[in-house]
């Protein structure tokens, strides 16, 4: 099992160095000026969980076969949060995998009501279709531009951030996609970015 994940591993990093930055745009775009956009998507890597993939045992609906946040990760998802109350910004909904780490994360940001959406669960290991999680994905993406609304916020995992956008993240880093344009731009959170 751990050669397998070691395997996985090395061939999702083959996939992900070479598509990246193929669609994005090398600029980033301060959180401020990606709050004034519209029909775009603000899609959020969970915070701090120390590992690699989740264990063998795991469940969806039971957090305790997780890897799942630690202290920093808790306090990287209030600072999150924090920078968005900063600039006035709530949101009626905030989408989540329903992965622990991802629904703690989007809970401590608390910046609106989370909802579980499995169109961000995380495919990385084969715990749910890739195929079938892409097109929920892809469905919402589509209303979401359609309504031209202000941007919308997910939390998910690396995997799905980067078969969207082409663009890899590191843990509570995010990146704004426009579905209309298929362009991406990775979020400056504050002036330390």
């Amino acid at each position: 099992m751990i050669q397998r994940r070691w395997q996985l591993f090395f061939v999702f990093l083959l996939f992900v160095q070479g598509s990246f930055e193929s669609h994005a745009q090398s600029d980033a775009i301060s959180l401020e000026d990606a709050l004034k956009t519209r029909g775009t998507v603000m899609m959020f890597r969970h915070a701090l969980a120390p590992g690699f993939g989740d264990p063998s045992n795991f469940r969806v609906d039971d957090c305790s076969t997780q890897r799942n946040l630690d202290a920093r990760g808790r306090e990287q998802s209030k600072t999150i949060g924090l920078q968005f109350k900063k600039l006035g910004f709530s949101s009626d909904v905030v989408y989540s995998s329903p992965w622990c780490r991802c629904l703690e994360t989007a809970q401590l940001m608390d910046i609106g009501p989370v909802n579980s959406f499995d169109g961000l669960g995380s495919f990385f290991e084969g715990h749910v279709d890739r195929s079938q999680t892409l097109r929920r994905l892809n469905s919402q993406l589509e209303a979401i531009a359609k309504a031209q609304d202000k941007p919308v916020v997910m939390v998910t995992h690396q995997v799905v951030i980067s078969a969207v956008t082409r663009m890899g993240t590191s843990s509570g880093e995010a990146i704004l996609y426009d579905p209309t344009s298929n362009q991406s731009r990775r979020i400056k959170l504050s002036t330390n970015d």
